[in-house]
């Protein structure tokens, strides 16, 4: 298949689903405001935001790269970059890399520390998508690997992880861990086909809306400790509340045996909670 050049540029960012960056970079801009709790230095934001988007590339790249054969025999995912042909592995190898030096790059002009630190999210990208070959914790893993976002940059900032930063990063595991439940429901019979693993397959739906509902319960109850422990006011505890509603909001949408508003839970109620929690959270800091 011959590729224009043009056409690479939006192949890629449909590979990595850039969009979603609108959902994961808050993430690391709360991490860096509540770190500092005020607006942290415009170089300080700058690469976070590029180590950012290095670090979340190389892992969808990876994922796309590692899945292609399990992506091409689920009618959901073959229409992929790779399943279909759209690009070749080469491409997304390359690409990866390009991610993998952005990255580094950007890890190099923060904090020292982490040039030290910097291949445990590389490392938990490459075991990720072998996971659910093996074991249905495979959320809570994904959920981890999106919780060092919030830590990372934390140190990369002040160069220390006290136990908020650990909360907070805890509090964001358990949020994406809940709603990656949600996620394989999509998928259910064609894991069980396959042979991997998930909540789903092993526990059916009810375990699916038992679990979330407990990771997002858990999620608030940090988010509530991050506050205390750092004596936030009141407009951190005031977004808070917006987000527990958005949670109750989430969860009702579906429930066992209903699933036609899951794609609105998932994609578009998550994409709200993080950026208005982010909006919450730079209020208070720039108060």
């Amino acid at each position: 298949m011959t590729v224009t050049a043009p056409a690479l540029p939006t192949r890629f960012a449909r590979l990595v689903k850039i969009e979603h960056t609108v959902f994961a970079l808050p993430f690391a801009y709360v991490g860096a405001l509540l770190c500092v709790r005020r607006i942290p230095a415009a170089h300080d934001l700058v690469w976070i935001t590029f180590a950012m988007v290095g670090a979340r590339s190389l892992a969808m790249g990876l994922n796309r790269l590692i899945d292609a054969r399990i992506d091409a025999r689920n009618p959901r995912t073959a229409s992929r970059e790779l399943p279909s042909g759209l690009l070749t592995p080469l491409q997304v190898g390359l690409f990866c890399a390009l991610a993998l030096g952005l990255f580094l790059l950007s890890v190099f002009q923060l904090d020292p520390i982490v040039r030290w630190l910097w291949p445990i999210p590389v490392a938990a990208f490459v075991i990720y998508p072998y996971l659910k070959r093996f074991t249905w914790l495979c959320h809570l893993w994904l959920g981890a690997v999106d919780g060092l976002a919030p830590v990372g940059a934390w140190v990369a900032i002040t160069g220390r992880l006290p136990w908020p930063a650990w909360a907070l990063g805890g509090a964001v595991a358990l949020w994406v861990a809940g709603f990656d439940l949600f996620y394989s429901l999509f998928d259910t019979q064609v894991d069980r086909e396959q042979g991997l693993h998930s909540v789903a397959v092993r526990f059916g739906d009810r375990g699916v809306f038992l679990g979330a509902r407990l990771a997002h319960l858990a999620t608030v109850v940090l988010l509530g400790a991050v506050g205390a422990g750092l004596h936030l006011g009141l407009t951190y505890w005031i977004g808070l509340g917006v987000v527990c509603a958005l949670f109750l909001y989430e969860h009702a949408l579906v429930r066992p045996g209903d699933l036609r508003r899951l794609d609105a839970a998932f994609f578009t109620v998550n994409g709200v909670i993080s950026v208005v929690f982010f909006g919450f959270v730079l209020a208070e800091a720039a108060s």
